[in-house]
């Protein structure tokens, strides 16, 4: 595929084998200030989740951000009744387009994957419901075609959605949708520029046109482009109320922001917020950089929030995260952010009991979690031919030659520290694999042949550091320590342990370097000729 830029759219070697422990750890992630170089007094203490993941609800009904923590970008929120439902930027990967569900606003649970058919890469969607229809407008680049507007649409929000129709908006991204007191239907993207709907939000009913001119920023602040995208609306009372984000995505960590527009008509005029911009890293000491890309939204109880998306402080690699956070309307009919350190915990919008939270990431292979858990990076269209299913294993047909040019499968994680093993099976002339996938440039991990084990790093295989094995079937183990990863294998079904000699350090496999916007994820590869065979992935955190 094409690859379009996002700024183009805005004009000695040796093993021992020895037992080594479960590395179960505590599930609690807490780090002192002293330990930590990230702003954190008192110290960060995260909820327990499954597997040990961490969570925002720490039980006293109180959260701490990320809401939904790992790489969930472009958050865009509806609510809808007593229920909440919530989707993120899906890029590359297949199948894609996960929902999430909420009754508190902090407690989430993926629950379908709604988008089955190829269109090429996924930007920021907006998720909106019009009479008793859902509906998710998606920015799409289909290879060999420029970026255009899609929708896909259903009467069940957690049944079967329609394929995606384009409607031809070509060049624009971020949709942002909204009615106006006309009672008609109009998107918003970036620009910022909007053009009307049909009524039945199926096809465009004019052209593009110039919308609004953002406020902007001092010229001397640390940005990385002006970039006004992820045009977000609200009705409130007898103001539209337009929220956008500018200052670009990624690059300084003081640069995207977000920053909000009214108007008493859906064409304007628009008056900038005074409290402009409402949120903004003023600081590399912070531990969320880059906010912005916010949604506006009504909390159980008549009050109001935030949520957007950040990098965590040391941690590019977890991708942008999603963040909640308080606001306040004034006596003026503007609104501010008012939940101040959010390395601190605040107050959840409603103190539910028995909430779910997350899912597991462990996997047996006896339920397909393909959408919900697993996609194929970058995949072909004939790609989930590849996969079969037979009772506890996975079974992956090889492709390509090495993950340098295969499709992995991939999963995102969200701890800062964590452990994964995988039974592996080899076929022979096969390879099989576990790693942790940026994307074709930017991975490192360990593959098993029936006679070596192979060791990729700088996304490359390097034959100096294969190491003789007889294999065939292996236990693989990957422990990710804050950026710092270690492999073993065993032969006899995780008895003993054999440390790989070679550690890879990763903090650098992020956007920043690579572009992209994506995160390092879990992966598993299988190349060469014939199948690999993967059975019982366990993960824990750390």
């Amino acid at each position: 595929m094409k690859k379009i830029k996002r700024r183009t759219l805005f004009k000695g070697i040796g093993a021992s084998a020895l037992p080594l422990p479960a590395f179960g750890g505590t599930a609690t992630s807490t780090f002192s200030s002293a330990q930590d170089p990230y702003k954190s007094n008192p110290p960060i203490q995260w909820g327990v989740g499954v597997e040990g993941q961490r969570k925002a609800d720490i039980g006293n009904g109180r959260y701490l951000n990320p809401i939904v923590p790992g790489d969930h970008p472009d958050p865009t929120v509806l609510k809808d009744g007593d229920d909440y439902y919530m989707t993120f930027s899906s890029f590359n990967s297949y199948p894609g387009i996960t929902i999430w569900h909420s009754k508190d606003l902090v407690n989430w649970v993926p629950i379908s994957s709604v988008l089955h058919q190829y269109i090429g890469t996924v930007w920021a969607l907006d998720i909106c419901k019009v009479g008793n229809r859902y509906y998710v407008y998606i920015p799409a680049a289909p290879e060999g075609k420029p970026w255009s507007i899609y929708v896909i649409w259903t009467d069940d929000i957690r049944g079967k959605w329609s394929d995606p129709i384009d409607l031809k908006i070509e060049g624009c991204i971020d949709p942002g949708h909204a009615v106006g007191e006309d009672g008609k239907r109009y998107l918003f993207v970036n620009g910022i520029r909007k053009v009307r709907l049909t009524d039945d939000g199926l096809a465009t009913d004019g052209t593009l046109v110039h919308a609004y001119d953002p406020w902007r920023y001092p010229e001397n602040w640390v940005v990385e482009n002006f970039a006004p995208e992820g045009p977000k609306l609200l009705r409130k009372d007898d103001w539209f109320y337009l929220v956008t984000a500018v200052g670009g995505t990624a690059g300084p960590v003081t640069g995207h922001m977000v920053i909000a527009a009214r108007s008493k008509s859906i064409h304007g005029p628009w008056e900038h917020c005074p409290n402009n911009p409402l949120v903004r890293t003023v600081s590399d000491q912070e531990l969320w950089w880059s906010k912005g890309h916010a949604t506006l939204v009504e909390g159980p109880h008549d009050n109001w929030y935030m949520v957007y998306h950040a990098y965590e402080n040391g941690f590019r690699t977890l991708g942008r995260q999603t963040l909640l956070e308080p606001i306040e309307w004034t006596e003026d009919g503007w609104f501010r952010a008012i939940g101040g350190d959010l390395s601190l915990p605040l107050s959840k919008p409603a103190d539910l009991e028995n909430q779910p939270n997350g899912s597991a990431l462990s996997d047996e292979f006896s339920t397909n979690k393909f959408g919900v858990q697993w996609v194929f990076h970058e995949p072909k269209r004939s790609e989930s031919q590849r996969v079969t299913y037979k009772k506890g294993a996975l079974v992956l047909k090889a492709a390509g030659t090495s993950p340098a040019d295969s499709s992995p499968l991939v999963f995102n994680v969200p701890d800062r520290s964590y452990q994964v093993e995988v039974d592996i099976e080899i076929e022979p002339n096969a390879e099989g694999g576990l790693m942790v996938f940026y994307n074709h440039k930017a991975f490192v991990g360990v593959g098993f042949t029936e006679t070596f084990v192979k060791n990729y790093q700088y996304a490359e295989e390097h034959p100096w550091a294969r190491v003789p094995v007889n294999t065939k079937r292996v236990r693989a183990r990957m422990v990710n320590n804050k950026n710092v990863l270690t492999f073993y294998y065993s032969h006899d079904k995780g008895k003993t342990w054999r440390l790989h000699p070679t550690r890879m350090e990763v903090s650098g496999l992020h956007h920043n370097v690579f572009g992209g916007f994506l995160a390092l994820r879990v992966g598993l590869f299988s190349v060469g000729g014939g199948k690999v065979e993967f059975g019982k992935l366990t993960y824990s955190a750390l």
